[in-house]
């Protein structure tokens, strides 16, 4: 029996090939490489590295936009500990592990940027082969090192406290800075995937209040009696109250709505979260995920903050900080013994929430 010659041409660097198995056109339309109408050939290939946290990660998308506006066929990759939170617009997303660092560490990339210190993402980093790196690596002795001169100002920021207080620029800016760019505003990317239906019987305007802050600085959490006593007086203005947190926060938000008042629907997984906070008009928050995600909708906000420098954060315009009238001193502490956050008063807040529905009002 005489064989089959098989004479065919694979275009190893199309946007759909996949070497293990049929491409999507092929399995469509039945297409060979040699005459496929569909080959979508891959200028670079970029490998985003930046693992957590999940706010993070959302305040990270706005370099998707640049990348894709500067190389609009290139294939990016990125690897991260949420993935469902990244863009479509990123070709294929990757949950860290084992298996996935041992594969990507074996790809060849035109680009690399990594925008976290901790010992994987610094690792991977160091370990994969690009032609150019962006961000941060690994030293011999296993510390972060910056990749060049371009990211030593964030590298430093993390370094020295001094350094970090002096820092006049947002995270946007920085992270765009270390991969060459100018930032330019450039929104987040936070895509909406869910269709639950709520039923919260708030009025008009609604407050989110985000009561959680995350293990890592509990020095930035506000005392239960000012969310209390916030929530009497945005509800003696008209205005409905929602609670919003995650587990960490259940029983508090279950008893704050008790003893305060307004709808604590419970805690939900990323996509039904992030669809709850688009059913509110104001987000009230410290430096949490739920800041990312009201600024991912356009959300107005009023930010608390202590504990870190208000220059990091990039509002666009959508609300303002509020802060105690004097500066502990506190620096990324994990503790303050000053109190901070207790000289954030509820009135601050409440005045605050105010000129944000105004502002809703007169968009209308």
């Amino acid at each position: 029996m005489a064989k089959t010659q098989y004479k065919m041409k694979e275009n190893i660097n199309c946007r759909y090939y996949r070497g293990d198995m049929p491409c999507e056109p092929h399995k469509q339309t039945g297409t060979h490489c040699q005459d496929c109408k569909f080959y979508d050939p891959v200028s670079e290939r970029i490998l985003i590295i930046k693992l957590a946290a999940a706010g993070d990660v959302i305040r990270t998308t706005p370099l998707v936009r640049r990348l894709k506006a500067e190389m609009p066929q290139s294939f990016i990759m990125w690897v991260t500990d949420f993935p469902e939170l990244v863009p479509s617009d990123v070709d294929l997303k990757l949950r860290i592990n084992e298996q996935t660092f041992s594969w990507l560490k074996n790809i060849y990339y035109d680009i690399v940027i990594n925008l976290d210190k901790e010992p994987a993402a610094i690792s991977l980093a160091e370990s994969v082969r690009a032609k150019r790196k962006f961000g941060f690596g690994m030293d011999k002795y296993g510390h972060c090192r910056p990749f060049n001169n371009i990211a030593k100002h964030a590298f430093l920021t993390g370094l020295w406290d001094d350094v970090g207080r002096a820092n006049t620029k947002s995270y946007q800016e920085e992270i765009f800075r270390i991969c060459g760019y100018v930032f330019s505003g450039e929104r987040y990317i936070l895509q909406k995937n869910s269709a639950r239906e709520w039923n919260l019987r708030e009025p008009s305007p609604v407050v989110g209040l985000n009561t959680g802050v995350g293990s890592r600085w509990p020095t930035r959490l506000w005392p239960d009696d000012y969310w209390k006593i916030l929530t009497q007086e945005l509800k003696r203005e008209g205005s409905g109250v929602v609670w919003l947190g995650g587990p960490g926060e259940h029983s508090k938000n279950e008893r704050l709505a008790d003893s305060a008042g307004g709808c604590y629907p419970g805690h939900f997984p990323f996509a039904e979260f992030i669809d709850l906070v688009n059913q509110c008009d104001v987000i009230v928050t410290q430096v949490t995920f739920a800041l990312h995600v009201a600024i991912g909708l356009s959300k107005r906000i009023v930010l608390m903050n202590n504990i870190f420098n208000r220059n990091e954060f990039e509002l666009y315009g959508l609300g303002e900080i509020v802060e105690p009238p004097e500066y502990c001193g506190c620096f990324y502490a994990s503790i303050c013994p000053h109190g901070s956050m207790e000289k954030i008063s509820p009135m601050s807040v409440k005045e605050a929430v105010l000129r944000q529905i105004d502002y809703i009002r007169l968009e209308k």
